[in-house]
């Protein structure tokens, strides 16, 4: 028996990342960090704009980047996606489900249409997305589904019903997911962000007060910096984690340790 060789366990060098919502926040730096590892990365959203600046800054950092404009809220246009996003590259070993939205409403203001479209992007499309993906996947005997859960998998807050319902789904279906796929070599796993500044979380990140309290809250005693999910991304959709499956992996500061 030989050393482990870290290259080996978490080099991505041969592997295909697609990367939905990674045109900005999370999305862009868990693809920051699958590329560094060496994985080519295709970012999908549905702003033009902002994915082919995010496309060009990931080139310009010595990445293999492309991008497909698309709304995955649009069940429909799931098995299109999946197909343009192999045209880059080739087949996606690895898919990162970071698109999201929080349309931050009271219970008495949400009405159908807003459940609908925040539980199509956070729940649905995933499961779809990966179900259009996989077949690849299976013939090779090797992939990664990355979900992102959040804080509110586990705890309530205010005005994000919707949200928070598709969000505690999002524990159930990495687990389902695991159960079906895993025995082809597909590791079906989430990370769970806690605090991190992004466009969702502006309105916490704009108060200094209700920053330092929920800084104070967690027991590394500071809020997250995106940087601080690269070792979590890198790990779940490596060669690391092939005995991980079905587990929802809290980078959170220890807030809910706390």
């Amino acid at each position: 028996m030989s050393l482990p060789e870290p290259t080996k366990l978490f080099g991505l060098g041969a592997r295909v990342a697609l990367v939905t919502g990674g045109g900005t926040g999370i999305g862009l730096a868990i693809a920051r960090a699958l590329a560094g590892a060496g994985a080519a990365v295709v970012i999908a959203g549905r702003r033009k704009e902002m994915l082919a600046g995010a496309c060009d800054g990931l080139n310009a950092e010595g990445a293999r980047a492309a991008f497909v404009q698309a709304d995955v809220s649009d069940r429909a246009s799931l098995k299109g996606v999946a197909a343009r996003a192999a045209e880059p590259f080739g087949p996606i070993g690895i898919v990162v489900h970071a698109a999201g939205m929080n349309r931050r409403q009271t219970a008495e203001a949400v009405d159908a249409a807003a459940w609908d479209e925040q539980v199509e992007t956070l729940l649905a499309a995933p499961f779809f997305l990966t179900r259009a993906l996989i077949q690849p996947m299976i013939q090779a005997g090797w992939g990664r589904v990355i979900l992102i859960a959040s804080l509110q998998s586990a705890r309530a807050m205010p005005d994000s019903i919707p949200y928070g319902a598709a969000k505690g789904g999002t524990l159930q279906l990495v687990r389902a997911m695991a159960e079906r796929w895993s025995r082809h070599g597909i590791a079906v796993n989430a990370i769970a962000p806690g605090f991190f500044p992004t466009a969702l979380t502006a309105p916490v990140f704009a108060d200094a007060a209700r920053t330092e309290d929920l800084a104070a809250r967690t027991a590394i005693g500071r809020l997250g910096a995106l940087e601080d999910l690269h070792g979590a991304a890198i790990f779940l959709a490596s060669r690391a984690s092939d005995y991980v499956t079905g587990q929802t992996l809290y980078v959170d500061g220890g807030f809910t340790a706390k």
